[in-house]
């Protein structure tokens, strides 16, 4: 490794920041500009206690911010490293492109190709539920839906997990109730069944993650959610379909592609 002293300036003894916040600050523009890379091991408590000439504790806050920006990440025995970048480009006006599920590819399978990850789904549930108030809302007042919830893996690793929920009429005895849906996803058997996909619609917001979320998608500190929730609509202008998503936001990077008029 280069010298810290290279790496990482003095500390301004001038200065009204806290000197936790000013190790921080010098760590974070060192990651920022290359100097630790994505997944390389930040300086040992010990060297940063003998750079800066502040106690340990003093250091470990420092992590602690890092850590709550989602920069970094502690490895128990083995030190703070610098969390990788998000590895999936999930964009937004190809991902549900018809011909990807002529090939018979879902979207998610689609964006791991293009990430050259290995995509894996676990945790399946489908059932017949009471639909809440805001999915009934949504699909058009039904009462009852069909429920599909799944996690999503890349290469082993929780990114996000998601619940389908479909207007018991167009699901009941299909392909779409069954555990693996077949080539295309539900949106392939959707238009088999004559729904023909006209547009979607996407409402989304980032927000700190719930207990089970961090359990479910294996969230370190200060790692928040992306939490999307997705209305497809057929060609006669019904709701078919209304996917509850929550991926984890140090995995995925969200792109779209808007009209200039």
């Amino acid at each position: 490794m280069t010298s810290l002293p290279s790496l990482l300036g003095d500390l301004d003894p001038t200065s009204d920041r806290a000197v936790f916040r000013q190790i921080a600050d010098q760590l974070r523009e060192a990651i920022d500009r290359g100097r630790f890379k994505e997944g390389e091991k930040l300086p040992s408590e010990a060297e940063l206690v003998e750079h800066y000439g502040v106690s340990r504790m003093t250091v470990r806050n420092s992590f602690s911010v890092l850590q709550g920006e989602g920069l970094v990440h502690a490895e128990h025995g083995k030190g703070v490293f610098v969390r990788p970048r998000p590895p999936v480009r999930r964009l937004a006006s190809d991902r549900f492109a018809r011909r990807h599920r002529e090939q018979g590819k879902s979207a998610f399978i689609v964006e791991a190709d293009a990430a050259g990850s290995h995509p894996q789904v676990d945790s399946l549930e489908v059932k017949e539920e009471k639909a809440s108030q805001d999915i009934s809302t949504r699909l058009g007042s039904v009462r009852r839906v069909l429920a599909r919830r799944r996690r999503y893996l890349l290469d082993g690793r929780p990114v996000e997990f998601a619940t389908s929920y479909l207007p018991l009429d167009i699901a009941r005895g299909t392909q779409i109730a069954e555990p693996n849906p077949g080539p295309g996803g539900i949106y392939g058997r959707l238009e088999e069944l004559g729904h023909q996909l006209d547009h979607f619609e996407e409402e989304i917001r980032a927000r700190m993650p719930s207990p089970t979320e961090v359990k479910t998608l294996r969230l370190a500190s200060g790692v928040p959610v992306i939490h999307l929730i997705r209305t497809a609509y057929d060609t006669e202008g019904r709701a078919v379909e209304v996917c509850d998503t929550v991926m984890a936001a140090d995995a995925y990077v969200l792109s779209y592609q808007l009209p200039a008029t």
